[in-house]
């Protein structure tokens, strides 16, 4: 009898097929690529690529992503995951941000929507970026820019404080958000800092934040 319901057992679990437990989790989506974490892995994906777990991106937008893989195709929206094929409820509001392998908190957002990669911080007092950053996100900080002074870990150097229009991480955007932009090669990253963060809750749950929507 025993023996019956272990074969029994064994042919269910085989029954089951790999997509279903596939867990994967949508962190940013954009214009035809997107930010996907495949079984605890982060990956970012255009269109017509692949994971080396084999998830495939079809198409995405700010509305949502279409993967393939095995020959199924899953519809996701940002936050949502596939787990044993039930489908989790998607508060929209809630962004996760892995730890990665250095122990940062790395994600992507969009700077008066262009893409930016942002390495949370909670220590910096603004968003941050180099010179060479902000000009590529159209940011003309000599003009608009009031001068200042910013302490580094290292120096003392010249920035200039501006005004962002628009800064949006996952479903989050908020308007009218402080920056500095400093002189130079640094920071390597653009800092998600405080003028950002102070308006959101942040939740760590150790291998990740959770950034909510106060109001």
């Amino acid at each position: 009898m025993a023996r019956r319901l272990l074969g029994v057992l064994l042919f269910w679990l085989g029954s089951i097929p790999a997509w279903a437990t596939m867990d994967i989790h949508v962190v940013a989506l954009f214009k035809d690529r997107a930010v996907v974490m495949v079984d605890g892995k982060r990956h970012i994906l255009r269109t017509g690529e692949a994971s080396p777990e084999g998830v495939k991106l079809v198409s995405a937008d700010s509305a949502g992503a279409v993967f393939e893989y095995r020959g199924k195709r899953l519809e996701r929206q940002l936050d949502g995951r596939v787990r044993a094929a039930v489908k989790k409820r998607d508060t929209g509001d809630d962004v996760l941000v892995y730890r990665d392998s250095a122990g940062m908190f790395l994600t992507v957002g969009s700077i008066n929507g262009l893409p930016v990669k942002f390495l949370v911080d909670t220590g910096a007092t603004s968003v941050a970026m180099n010179s060479g950053q902000a000009r590529r996100l159209g940011i003309d900080f000599h003009v608009d820019g009031d001068p200042t002074y910013v302490s580094t870990a290292s120096d003392v150097v010249k920035a200039y404080r501006v005004k962002l229009d628009i800064v949006k991480v996952g479903s989050i955007q908020l308007r009218n958000v402080t920056g500095v932009v400093l002189e130079g090669a640094q920071p390597t990253e653009v800092l998600l800092g405080m003028t950002y963060l102070s308006r959101v809750e942040i939740i760590n749950k150790g291998d990740r934040l959770i950034l909510r929507r106060k109001y």
